[in-house]
């Protein structure tokens, strides 16, 4: 990239709205450090979506430290190019400000970014052709929307279209791309059943459930399987469980990992 097209690109990026949606509501404006690293993470994942030649991609970021339940990576949203000369733009599902809602988000790759995260890399995951075909179409007919519940819950069950977290929003819009259109949530929960699906299974005591319910608005366990609940098994969709299904799935899937 030449140093006017970076120089336009940094110009770009800093004329968006930076969200803060998905994190606690505070007054604190973002550090500097913050900005110029999202920045920074944002111009490389362009360069390698540029040289990538897809028109949709799934984009994963490393918000917290997951590492002690063998995770790395915690939110997961598309990223998609509406012309061969448009911009990015990231499509995601965000909790409001740690409550038990959540709404669907188009923003700019900073933005994707601009959240202090742990870690500052982007797993990128590149579908086959044909995939990225018939996910572009879900997000210029708007169908993608249907997939939403904007009833959130941080650990919702694969199976059960009570709540819904953000990783789990991704997958149905994917199943609904491949095998839809369906009328609701329960039909593309069914064809990855199917499809052979396979959640992470995390393991909770009682006291840290009691403990989340309590005081955290966006974590339920009620949608859970009684049984596998009560032994502490709690079932629930990652970004790690979609890229190894996908891998399945759809085998001429590539990874692509940036990081500053």
């Amino acid at each position: 990239m030449s140093a006017l097209r970076r120089c336009l690109l940094v110009l770009s990026l800093l004329a968006l709205r930076l969200a803060h949606a998905g994190q606690p509501c505070t007054e604190q404006p973002i550090r500097p450090e913050t900005l110029s690293k999202a920045f920074g993470l944002a111009l490389k994942t362009r360069e390698s979506l540029d040289q990538s030649g897809a028109e949709v991609v799934m984009l994963a970021r490393v918000g917290q430290d997951l590492s002690k339940w063998g995770l790395r990576y915690t939110h997961l949203g598309y990223v998609w190019r509406d012309s061969p000369s448009g911009r990015w733009t990231v499509l995601h599902e965000l909790n409001q400000c740690g409550s038990a809602r959540s709404a669907l988000y188009a923003e700019g790759l900073a933005n994707f970014y601009a959240d202090d995260l742990f870690r500052w890399e982007g797993l990128i995951l590149i579908p086959p052709a044909d995939t990225q075909k018939r996910l572009a179409a879900s997000f210029r007919s708007g169908a993608y929307a249907v997939m939403h519940e904007a009833r959130y819950n941080m650990l919702a069950y694969p199976f059960e279209a009570r709540y819904q977290n953000s990783n789990q929003w991704a997958i149905e819009v994917l199943a609904d791309a491949e095998a839809g259109p369906f009328s609701g949530r329960g039909e593309a929960q069914a064809w990855l059943k199917r499809a052979g699906y396979q959640a992470t299974t995390l393991k909770i005591d009682t006291a840290t459930r009691l403990a989340a319910r309590m005081f955290r608005a966006n974590v339920a366990f009620d949608d859970q399987p009684f049984d596998r609940r009560m032994a502490g098994q709690i079932d629930t969709v990652t970004v790690e469980s979609v890229y190894a299904w996908l891998a399945r799935y759809a085998p001429g899937a590539r990874r692509v990992l940036v990081r500053l």
